[in-house]
C-alpha cells in the first residue's frame, strides 16, 4: 500500500472554491475572473516547481503547467477582450487567489522529495476539483456562447493534466 499524503491547508482552501463555484449560479464576467484566477495559481505554483522541484519528471510537469495554463490564459484574455467582458472578482475567484497564495506559502518551505510530493498532491487535488467546477457549474453556467465553447475546449487538457499529475504521484510513492 503506497503512502498518502494528507493535502494541506492550502489544497483544503482551493477545493472549498472549487466547491463554492460548483454551488453558487455564476455569471460570465465572474467564470472569466474564476478561469483567469484559476489558471494564474497552477502557473504560480508551477514556475515554483519548475525551480525548486528535485525530480526531472516533476520539473517537466511543472513546465507544461506554465506552458498550458499561460495558453488558456491567453485565449480567455483575447476572447474577454473580444467579447468586450470584465472578468468580475468574487468569493471564488478571490478563494482560489488565497488558497494558491497559501499552497505556494506551504511548499516553499519543503524541500527535495517532500516538495515533489506535495506539489503533485496538491496538482492531482487541484486538477480534480477544477474538472468538477467546469462540469457542474462553469460549462452549464456560460451565457455566452464562445465563452462555453472555450471552457469545453480545455476541459481534454485539464483531464490530461490531472492524469498526468496522478501518474507521477504513483512514481513518486514508490521512492
Amino acid at each position: 500500500m503506497k503512502p498518502r499524503y494528507a493535502p494541506c491547508a492550502a489544497t483544503l482552501a482551493l477545493l472549498t472554491a472549487a466547491a463554492g463555484a460548483q454551488t453558487t449560479h455564476v455569471m460570465d464576467p465572474q467564470i472569466a475572473a474564476i478561469v483567469v484566477t484559476a489558471n494564474q495559481v497552477d502557473i504560480a505554483a508551477g514556475k515554483l516547481a519548475k525551480s525548486k522541484g528535485h525530480s526531472k519528471e516533476v520539473k517537466d510537469f511543472a513546465q507544461r503547467m506554465i506552458t498550458d495554463h499561460s495558453g488558456v490564459n491567453q485565449s480567455a484574455t483575447e476572447l474577454v477582450q473580444k467579447l468586450h467582458v470584465t472578468p468580475e472578482s468574487n468569493p471564488t475567484s478571490e478563494s482560489l487567489k488565497r488558497g494558491g497564495d497559501e499552497n505556494l506559502a506551504a511548499l516553499k518551505k519543503l524541500r527535495d522529495g517532500a516538495f515533489d510530493k506535495a506539489y503533485i498532491e496538491h496538482e492531482v487535488a487541484y486538477h480534480q476539483s477544477v474538472i468538477d467546477a467546469l462540469d457542474k457549474t462553469l460549462i452549464p453556467s456560460a451565457q455566452n456562447a464562445e465563452l462555453k465553447a472555450l471552457l469545453v475546449k480545455v476541459r481534454p487538457a485539464f483531464v490530461a493534466h490531472l492524469e498526468s499529475a496522478k501518474q507521477i504521484q504513483s512514481s513518486l510513492g514508490k521512492m
